[in-house]
């Protein structure tokens, strides 16, 4: 068992708090994303969990060992790092057997090992050359070599792909997957790519300001945001947010937008109502709104402001009172910049987020 425990655990570099009092837990086995803007602390737990950069307060604990102050070698982890860390004079097949050589394994058993861990990563052909001789992806796929070659019971990944080309991160997205997958390893995995975190991770764990915002699957991370900040960084792109006024008339909470009316779902009415006279923040995907051509009666009548292309659908941009707005359309839906659509907003595809707080309304059993 590789279960990851960390409780309570807090980072400081002087006065600034990068890991406030966090606590996560990473299931034996399970491929977890820590997701984030830069600088909110995602790459600093990773150290502490490393053992690179002790915590402060709070206790490690990896397969129910503690952890929290010993040092790297002693903690039966393998972290791939942004920048490779491959050794330039060394050839590829060194590079890989060489954590297994600083363990002292037997000759025979580094080399069962090696062999494995490069056809795993399909770099067999290569273990006589340099890393010069090598692209960035090939490079990469050294460094995902030697750590799984260790075979630790925990694997931590600091944004490997970060430094590859769009094409080849696609690549090697879909590569590094099916290897964990195959390998079972429990893995934690650092990025700032929603994407990535969406299409890898089993669970994602969205972190701001040295804590954690949302910790959940990715679809629910994505359909269900727990906040405002969740919603607008997760997806590509990020959840709109308009304003609205609610109201409750005959009986029934609506919710302005300039002289439209929006009506919530029948299990919202009765979250909504207390904010009666406030304010409240609309929260929708882009592609989760119906676009019309022509009018409606339930439908918001908007002017389009820029119309993108993107061959697998059109983005358009739209004003709504104040707010900028973004609807995804089926890519045969023609409009031009400064004509206008109609837009109609499904009740059960709106989060309501409450202005002040930035925390998303849900129906107690989601």
């Amino acid at each position: 068992m590789a279960e990851i425990n960390v409780e309570n655990v807090t980072k400081r570099f002087g006065k600034f708090v990068a890991v406030d009092n966090m606590t996560l837990n990473v299931e034996d086995q399970e491929f977890v994303v820590l997701l984030g803007p830069s600088g909110c602390g995602k790459t600093t737990l990773l150290r502490a969990i490393a053992g690179l950069g002790m915590a402060e307060e709070g206790r490690i604990s990896i397969g129910g060992r503690d952890v929290t102050y010993l040092p790297p070698r002693e903690r039966k982890i393998s972290m791939v790092f942004q920048s490779y860390a491959i050794f330039p004079h060394m050839k590829v097949y060194d590079n890989i057997a060489f954590g297994l050589k600083m363990n002292n394994f037997e000759k025979q058993e580094i080399g069962r090992r090696v062999r494995q861990a490069a056809e795993l990563l399909h770099i067999e052909d290569m273990l006589d050359r340099y890393p010069g001789a090598m692209s960035g992806g090939q490079r990469q796929r050294v460094a995902v070599a030697r750590a799984i070659a260790m075979r630790s019971d925990v694997l931590l990944m600091d944004e490997p792909l970060s430094n590859l080309d769009a094409l080849l991160r696609l690549e090697m997205r879909a590569e590094l997957k099916r290897l964990l997958q195959e390998i079972k390893a429990t893995t934690l995995y650092v990025t700032h790519d929603q994407i990535e975190a969406l299409s890898m991770g089993d669970r994602i764990a969205v972190m701001k300001a040295g804590k954690i915002q949302q910790y959940d699957k990715p679809d629910t991370v994505y359909d269900l945001p727990t906040n405002h900040f969740v919603g607008g960084f997760i997806g590509n792109p990020p959840m709109n947010f308009m304003h609205g006024q609610v109201q409750h008339q005959d009986g029934e909470v609506n919710v302005r937008i300039g002289d439209f009316s929006l009506i919530p779902s029948s299990v919202m009415q009765p979250l909504l109502k207390p904010y009666t006279g406030r304010l409240i923040l609309i929260g929708i995907r882009a592609e989760n709104m119906e676009t019309l051509a022509e009018p409606a009666r339930d439908a918001l009548q908007v002017e389009v402001l820029v119309v993108e292309p993107l061959g697998s659908q059109n983005l358009l941009t739209v004003q709504i009172g104040d707010d900028l707005v973004k609807v995804a359309t089926h890519p045969t839906f023609r409009v031009a910049p400064g004509t206008d659509v109609w837009l109609r907003f499904p009740a059960g595809k709106i989060r309501w987020v409450d202005r002040d707080s930035g925390q998303a309304l849900y129906p107690s059993q989601q």
